[in-house]
């Protein structure tokens, strides 16, 4: 037997018997009143005229003292009555020893108010210290000490707490044991603390805390609760907290809201646990159900054995006619294929032809342009050979005219010297005469002038040389400038010339692999490897793979060739083999093939195609390399995915994007980023690369179609060749501008060479006439005439000399001038005569190019038109004629052997085979006889035993289940019972909830003030709204914090008092409840007290260090002074 007790009920709702296999299960009828017993009346209070919830023997929510607690009764009190204090659980006596500053001290307490006051140190909380030390609290609950050892008085080496409990009328606590009071005594020492409870006669009862305990719960004595006794830290935390939810946990604790939540919370649980013992009890019925449909398949197989068995022999029959008519199927099939391959033979040989001819012909053009282009080359050739040879002998001429040139120059020049120094010694002659004949002042002066005039000719001729010299400088410079700038422009020419010829040769690729996609991994040397595997194909263990380019094709159009080529671009060359030993023969066949650097992958072959779970992939929107790819060859899927992290590479649009993907989101399970434009983005660590676009890697190789790529690179083809031809024109501009400008060099020489002369000359005749005045002075004159007259004559001789000479160098200048003229125009004319050649030279030269081009397209199509020809036209036929053959021989022997079973009639009038073929049939034949032969052995017993075994078990089986579905239906009603009880425990929260903001309300009224409390049971919140009389902005204190000392203190005690309507307690304390207060706030909150505390009806116990004089003697009313504290 299995009890599930509630244990603050004390009843056995529930009652189960643990089922054996047949065995009933009983549930109390009663389950319903003992697990739900009534919640609440509801009680007009007259005096306010509202709906509230009271409490019979003034315990919150009805609950008695020395009742069950689940239990809970509301009654309706006819008339507002002032009830009388039970004796049973109020403190009637406290005694301290050494406790905290008391050495000894009794204290007697009246059964209804009591007020004790004293001043600050009296030691009047520690009054209160000692209660909740008595009843259980722990030290650091009081918030007067840490440990129970710091209440001891210092130099005493124990405490001890001595408090007498009233044990009278019908809640007495085991009265017949205690007698009418009850002492609890707590002695404290330094190392232990023990609590001892005696009766009226001071024996000892019981040490055990499970009594004290009892008896707390009994009495309903919460110490910890601020309601039954507030502490004066108690109070100031009361005061002074905002906190909402700790005022909630006071009034939920307060009103035992808390303690019905949690009876109903465990009344569900126990409905929980009972509904999951039913359904487990619904579950042991399944097996049974199994059985019983196991039987009945037992009987149903039984009765289907001999249909069975007959089904076999037709299956027989059926099977071996069926290969015969396979077999006629097969021929049917095969005489088609070979109508339709021998069908095909004309038209590709037609193709085939037609290829030849176009092949022909082209070879034929092809042939008679490289004739054409031989005659061009040599005929050009001759040209370049004249024209070099004429450039040489002009420049030699041009070079014998500028010399000649110069020579003359020279001669002139000196000839002219000579006249003027001849000119020079006359003037002279004449002035030695003038100086005997004149030798006076006036004289000296004018030589003196001339000597002032050739000075200033000297200066001027100096100036104009160095100008010419700074202009020769300049054009020097300009020269090289111009040189520089050929230079420059000659490497540009050169360098367009190479692009251009790299993009005719990428052209001529791109055909290429329009024609052939597999030439576009490896171009010819793929093709050359391919046919050197194919002449050793028996060596491997496996074809090898590859290359891997070829198995791939890109799913979404060629938006991300460039972002695919960028990430696995280095795999797409390579092959794949399945072993070491295959590796070895892949390489020699690609030494065989000349592919250097080939790249192998060994893999397994055997292993499946790999599946990747989300979790492992990116967590993006961005696609992956992987899923941009599309490929048949599983071994090309795996080696993507293991050897290249194809599905971790993520690709994206552009560069910004891929920044943001790469380095900000920080995504899971991701290795690179590639954008479509090139980049490549990565993380290693806490590194962040970014690599540039590589302008020469290769792009598209995976494109559907080449047409757009041939169609960019022949427009740039187009440019190249433009730009080339506008830099050869800027060339020789070039040339022209260095020639000009060598040419103006040459006559700024001369120039400043007839400067240099003419300064030379002024500079000898300002030294002549200089000397010439300095020797007029020491010579004779008629010595100086002879001598300058026979320095006449002979310079006067010499120049004659000089003319002649000069006049045949004359002759030789002219001559030279002619010849330079002469070869000049020879070359111009041989220039513009060979421009015509060379251009078309160019032409026939791109011509053949393209000859060649077509040509290599239209074998590559004769090749693969011969190669379906001989692959998958005439091979095919010859194997489908060899299979015809074959299939006619085992026609005829399967329908011998089907002969033998049956006559073809037989399976005629079972209705054939039914379109099924030999495999299905015979599959089907060994199920049947494998049944057959298990349903034979299985089943000894006969059929009308089984049938009675199922009948007696679905009989039992059904009395389980109606038993079980009456348990569901209980246990149905008792949760529609508990939410019933739900609802109305809400609906009682909610009255409570009133209650409270009545009673604080009606407390406030009493000084003039209004107030709220907003209680929120779903957030667990409590707030306190205060609205003062004296406000002009009729604004509401929504926080406490807010008032003064005093307007605090009172709002707070009107809270607890409203609180403490709704709880039960048999004693009630508060300490230093009117701090902050003023007088007339005090006066008020006194009388508020004694009113509420007599009509409340239980022990009160107030501590104040305040003047009590106002409150007036009663008879119920105890005041007890403290001793002032000693100094």
């Amino acid at each position: 037997m299995i009890k599930t007790r509630d244990p603050s009920v004390g009843t056995n709702f529930l009652t189960f018997k643990k089922p054996s296999s047949v065995d009933t299960v009983t549930i109390s009828s009663h389950i319903q009143t003992t697990l739900f017993p009534p919640l609440a009346h509801s009680y007009f209070n007259p005096r306010t005229r509202t709906p509230e919830l009271k409490s019979l023997g003034s315990s919150p929510l009805g609950f008695r003292r020395g009742k069950p607690r689940s239990w809970i009764t509301l009654e309706v009190f006819p008339d507002p009555i002032i009830p009388r204090p039970s004796n049973t659980g109020i403190v009637k006596r406290i005694r301290l020893e050494n406790f905290m500053c008391h050495s000894n001290l009794q204290i007697e307490l009246g059964e209804w108010v009591n007020f004790i006051t004293g001043q600050n140190g009296s030691g009047k909380s520690a009054i209160l210290t000692a209660l909740c030390v008595a009843f259980g609290c722990r030290a650091k609950g009081t918030q007067r000490a840490s440990s129970l050892k710091d209440f001891i008085k210092s130099g005493c080496s124990y405490a001890l707490v001595y408090v007498e409990i009233k044990n009278e009328g019908e809640d007495a606590f085991k009265r017949e044991i205690y007698g009418d009071v009850i002492v609890l005594e707590r002695r404290i020492s330094e190392s232990t603390s023990s609590t001892v409870l005696k009766d009226h006669q001071g024996r000892k009862v019981a040490s055990r805390k499970d009594e004290l305990r009892e008896l707390i719960e009994h009495f309903n004595i919460d110490v910890e609760n601020p309601c039954v006794i507030m502490s004066q830290d108690k109070s100031r935390e009361f005061l002074h907290s905002g906190n909402d939810k700790d005022k909630f946990k006071f009034f939920f604790k307060a009103t035992l809201l808390q303690q019905v939540s949690d009876l109903l919370q465990n009344i569900y649980e126990h409905l929980k646990s009972a509904t999951a013992l039913v359904q487990e009890l619904e579950q042991s019925i399944k097996p049974v159900q199994k059985e019983l449909d196991e039987l009945k398949g037992k009987i149903k197989n039984m009765e289907h054995v001999e249909e069975i068995s007959q089904q076999v022999q037709q299956l027989k029959k059926k099977l071996a006619w069926s290969w015969v008519y396979d077999v006629d199927r097969q021929l049917t099939e095969q005489t088609a294929k070979i109508g339709i391959l021998k069908d095909r033979i004309p038209a590709c040989q037609a193709k085939i032809d037609l290829q030849l001819s176009v092949v022909e012909e082209l070879r034929e053009r092809i042939c008679e342009e490289k004739a054409q282009i031989a005659c061009m080359m040599e005929k050009t050739s001759e040209v370049r050979r004249m024209k070099d040879e004429l450039q040489q002998t002009l420049s030699l001429a041009t070079k014998e005219k500028l010399e000649l040139d110069e020579e003359y120059r020279r001669k002139t020049n000196h000839i002219q010297k000579m006249a003027k120094h001849v000119n020079f010694l006359e003037q002279q002659i004449e002035e030695i005469h003038e100086q005997h004949v004149k030798n006076t002042q006036a004289e000296e002066s004018e030589i003196e002038e001339r000597l002032k005039g050739l000075q200033h000719e000297v200066d001027a001729a100096n100036s104009t040389l160095t100008s010419l010299k700074e202009e020769e400088s300049a054009l020097l410079e300009s020269i090289n400038e111009g040189s520089s700038e050929i230079t420059r422009i000659r490497n540009e020419v050169e360098e367009f010339e190479r692009k251009h010829r790299e993009i005719a040769y990428a052209i001529r690729e791109l055909h290429q692999h329009q024609t052939n996609k597999v030439t576009a991994f490896g171009g010819d040397r793929v093709i050359n490897l391919l046919r050197a595997v194919e002449r050793h194909q028996q060596r491997f263990k496996k074809p090898p793979v590859g290359p891997i380019g070829s198995h791939l094709n890109l799913v979404n159009g060629d938006t991300w060739a460039r972002a695919v080529e960028n990430a696995i671009g280095r795999l797409l060359n390579a092959f794949i083999v399945t072993n070491h030993k295959d590796a070895l023969v892949l390489r020699g066949c690609a030494r065989e093939a000349n592919y250097n650097h080939l790249q192998i992958i060994i893999y397994d072959f055997a292993r499946p195609r790999l599946n990747i779970p989300p979790h492992m992939l990116p967590q993006t929107s961005h696609p992956s390399t992987l899923s941009v790819l599309h490929t048949e060859n599983h071994i090309v899927y795996n080696v993507l995915v293991d050897m290249g992290d194809a599905e971790r590479q993520v690709l994206v649009r552009d560069y910004d994007v891929g920044k943001a993907v790469a380095f900000d989101q920080r995504i899971l399970n991701l290795k690179e980023v590639y954008t479509s434009d090139g980049y490549k983005m990565f993380t290693r660590g806490t590194v962040q690369t970014t690599l540039p676009p590589n302008k020469k890697q290769r792009s598209g190789r995976l494109c559907s179609s080449f047409d757009a790529q041939i169609e960019d690179l022949q427009r740039d083809e187009s440019n190249m060749r433009e730009e080339a031809q506008r830099h050869k024109m800027k060339k020789r501009n070039a040339e022209e501008s260095l020639q000009d400008l060598q040419e103006h060099l040459r006559s700024i020489k001369r120039r400043r060479t007839d400067a240099e002369r003419d300064l030379m000359s002024k500079k000898l005749a300002l030294r002549d006439v200089t000397n010439s005045y300095v020797a007029e002075s020491s010579s004779s004159p008629v010595s100086n005439v002879d001598e300058i007259h026979e320095e006449i004559s002979k310079v006067r001789e010499e120049i004659q000399e000089k003319e002649i000479l000069l006049e045949k160098l004359q002759v030789r200048m002219d001559k030279a001038e002619a010849k330079a003229n002469e070869l000049k125009v020879s070359l111009e004319n041989l220039c513009e005569s060979a421009k015509g050649d060379i251009d078309a030279f160019d032409k026939s030269e791109n011509d053949l190019i393209k000859l060649e081009q077509a040509l290599l397209d239209e074998e590559l199509k004769k090749s693969h038109y011969e190669g379906i020809m001989n692959n998958k036209v005439l091979s095919l036929i010859k194997d489908a004629e060899a299979h015809y053959q074959e299939l006619e021989k085992t026609r005829l022997e399967s329908c011998g052997k089907a002969s033998i079973i049956c006559p073809e009639s037989e399976i005629e009038a079972l209705g054939g085979c039914d379109g099924s073929t030999p495999e299905q049939l015979s599959a089907q034949l060994t199920r049947l006889n494998q049944r057959l032969q298990h349903e034979s052995q299985r089943y000894s017993e006969s059929i009308d035993d089984l049938r009675m075994l199922y009948e007696k078990k679905e009989r039992k089986i059904l009395r389980k289940q109606q038993t079980y579905k009456a348990f569901r239906a209980k246990l149905n009603a008792c949760e529609k019972a508990l939410n019933l009880r739900w609802s109305k425990f809400q609906r009682n929260a909610t009255l409570l909830k009133r209650q409270l903001t009545w009673q604080f309300n009606g407390h406030l009224r009493k000084k003039g003030i209004s107030g709220q409390i907003k209680v929120s049971y779903e957030d667990k919140t409590l707030s306190v709204e205060v609205k003062m009389p004296q406000d002009a902005s009729s604004s509401t204190v929504r926080d406490t914090r807010g008032l003064s000392g005093g307007e605090r203190s009172f709002s707070t005690l009107c809270f607890a008092l409203a609180l403490h309507e709704m709880t039960e307690a048999p004693f009630r304390a508060m300490d230093e409840f009117d701090v902050f207060m003023d007088a007339v706030s005090r006066k008020i909150s006194l009388d508020t007290l004694v009113d509420f505390a007599l009509a409340q009806g239980s022990q009160w116990i107030f501590i104040t260090p305040h003047d009590i004089s106002m409150v007036k003697q009663r008879e119920r009313v105890k005041k007890q002074q403290m001793a002032a504290p000693r100094s």
